[in-house]
């Protein structure tokens, strides 16, 4: 912290008091969100932070000046928060910064217009910024975390202030996508389910009304929310609406999406090409492909098993073992164009016996049983057309289209 003496800390809090009085008198949302964003760490903010070390009678300076004192609710707070926070006491930044957003919050309904939307993105950023900074804090010291939660009941309420009617509705994704960021974060995604409900059917909402940045958001995380319903072509809407949207430079955004958008491509029958994975440094998905195209169960399970952390972390996990039935359908296809070349009179007919050797020789060790199981299976869902003849351990393939493709749609579950 640099030192300042008591003549310039005085100047620089009266400088800031007077840009934040101008931003709000001139409706000037630009000014006024810089003015607010304490964690950017901007040197404007840290130098005004040791200038409150060192003058102490900021709340006097604000008080007792017309021009301050109606602010003095969101200021005095604010002050507190961005002195908290340069000296590292992270809970006591959050507890101010958020009372301070109540007061702008209450200044913002009483607003005729949507001037200070961008102002008021900064404040539901800042509040969960700061609120994981809190936690992280507080886990640290073995006490129990809970300002996350805090800032997602904050959250709401400024959903309730935009999800109206007017110009200030459209500030209301912004808002959605913020608490789906901590509601993921926390595991609670059932609380998603409102907050859709309220954009999806509020007749006030075009969905299109809203900013691009917003509705790319809002559909990556609807779209995880649809992988984890495991609802595949309500996933793929949504998580293909995402990447065409996204910004082609922004290539991190490109993989978040795409880490969800390939388990549902596969799981419908579509195969990413290799230099496709390659491109966006997704090769953990690469023998998960090269298993469905030759049918390998054991290459499946070993990709699994080499990513599992990383799968598991992402929640695809049970999307991917899934594809198993489809592996098992690739594996009978490849039996069956072998014994088409050999035999073409006899092709349709597949010996259970000859998959049970198959799956051997890819050191999977089944008995009949448990491959006439499989068969079944394959036979009800629709990714084999056919039917057993019990007694001679056999399945007859249809001999029109025996192993249909899923084209887009889900293995009937």
């Amino acid at each position: 912290m640099a030192h300042v003496s008591m003549g310039e800390a005085h100047r620089r809090i009266a400088d800031y008091l007077n840009r934040f009085a101008d931003a709000v008198s001139y409706q000037d949302g630009a000014s006024l969100k810089k003015l607010l964003s304490l964690s950017s760490n901007s040197s404007s903010l840290l130098s005004l932070a040791d200038a409150l070390a060192v003058f102490h009678d900021s709340n006097r300076l604000i008080k007792q000046s017309d021009k301050f004192s109606h602010l003095a609710e969101i200021l005095l707070p604010l002050f507190r928060a961005l002195h908290s926070y340069r000296i590292g006491n992270l809970v006591d930044s959050y507890q101010s910064y958020e009372k301070s957003a109540n007061a702008f919050i209450q200044e913002f309904r009483n607003w005729d217009s949507a001037w200070a939307l961008e102002a008021l993105y900064v404040v539901a950023y800042e509040i969960r910024i700061l609120a994981e900074n809190a936690d992280r804090e507080l886990a640290s010291n073995g006490k129990l975390p809970e300002k996350l939660k805090a800032a997602g009941s904050f959250l709401m309420k400024v959903f309730g202030v935009l999800a109206g009617k007017g110009a200030k509705r459209v500030g209301a994704l912004y808002v959605t996508c913020q608490l789906f960021k901590i509601y993921f974060k926390l595991g609670t995604v059932h609380l998603c389910r409102s907050v859709i409900r309220s954009i999806e059917t509020a007749r006030i909402f075009d969905f299109e009304e809203f900013p691009k940045r917003d509705k790319v958001t809002y559909m990556y995380y609807t779209g995880r929310l649809e992988v984890f319903n495991e609802n595949f072509p309500a996933a793929d809407h949504k998580l293909s609406y995402a990447l065409k949207h996204c910004n082609r430079q922004s290539e991190a955004n490109i993989r978040m999406i795409l880490k969800y958008l390939i388990p549902v491509k596969l799981s419908i029958g579509i195969l990413p090409k290799d230099w496709f994975l390659e491109k966006y440094n997704l090769v953990e998905y690469r023998n998960v492909v090269q298993a469905l195209k030759r049918g390998d169960l054991r290459l499946l399970r070993h990709a699994l098993q080499e990513h599992e952390d990383r799968f598991l972390r992402s929640g695809v996990y049970l999307v991917l073992e899934k594809l198993e039935l489809q592996v098992y359908q690739r594996l009978m296809k490849k039996i069956y164009i072998i014994q088409k070349q050999k035999d073409p009179n006899k092709a349709h007919q597949l010996k259970l016996e000859i998959i049970v050797k198959a799956l051997k020789w890819l050191e999977m060790d089944m008995d009949l049983d448990e491959v006439e199981c499989i068969v079944a299976i394959l036979i009800y869902k629709n990714l084999v057309k056919g039917y057993f003849a019990h007694k001679s351990k056999v399945v007859v393939l249809s001999k029109q289209d025996p192993f249909p493709k899923l084209n887009g749609k889900p293995v009937n579950s």
